[in-house]
């Protein structure tokens, strides 16, 4: 069943773009778009869409608030950041305010496809500078990484290139193990540090 998704994006050319290109795949089913937050905001609702791509900046409510507002309505929508915003002040409301993903609009077109591929399985894709940054935040504190009692080596592993923002695919390819094993380690990341995404995990580890 392909994922669906819904579109936030005020320049026409951008969100027709995203909406012609993502439509050219079988995995995905693009059901509208919209210009502003308040439009999006009556008609996600409705939708029910897997994932709603949100722009920051938007005429009248930013895409910030709009995603608290419709996660008052629907809880179970995924958001994906789609900005050109990359300062730590706006990640981290986003993130706060119900963002799973956080692209810039500067990502290549293949990657966007495996990011929301991601997101839609439970991941918590981020271009790899704006991890980064959450990395950088993090290690300002005198805390440190879980020590190996709390997680594997490998485990270890997997959370350090998950803090540098890599997808799944890419972290098998650099263990040299498969995706299936990537995400039982995620899934193991998790249980260990009682989060529930990415962006939870790497907070959890450099503030323990």
């Amino acid at each position: 069943m392909p994922i669906s998704l819904a579109i936030v994006e005020d320049l026409d050319e951008v969100r027709e773009g995203l909406k012609n290109f993502l439509s050219l795949s079988q995995e995905f089913t693009v059901l509208d778009t919209f210009r502003t937050a308040e439009e999006a905001m009556k008609g996600i609702p409705t939708l029910h869409p897997d994932i709603v791509i949100m722009d920051i900046n938007l005429p009248g409510m930013n895409g910030i608030d709009c995603i608290r507002q419709i996660r008052l309505l629907d809880e179970h929508i995924q958001f994906m950041m789609f900005t050109v915003y990359e300062n730590d002040e706006k990640v981290f409301e986003a993130l706060k305010a119900g963002a799973s993903g956080y692209l810039l609009k500067n990502t290549g077109l293949v990657h966007i496809l495996e990011s929301l591929k991601e997101l839609h399985q439970g991941g918590s894709p981020m271009s790899a500078n704006i991890a980064r940054k959450l990395v950088d935040t993090f290690r300002r504190s005198p805390a440190r990484v879980p020590s190996s009692d709390v997680l594997s080596p490998r485990e270890n592993e997997v959370l350090n290139f998950l803090a540098k923002g890599l997808l799944y695919k890419e972290i098998a390819e650099q263990l040299h193990i498969s995706t299936a094993t990537v995400r039982q380690h995620i899934h193991r990341i998790y249980e260990k540090l009682h989060v529930q995404n990415r962006t939870e995990a790497i907070n959890k580890a450099y503030n323990k």
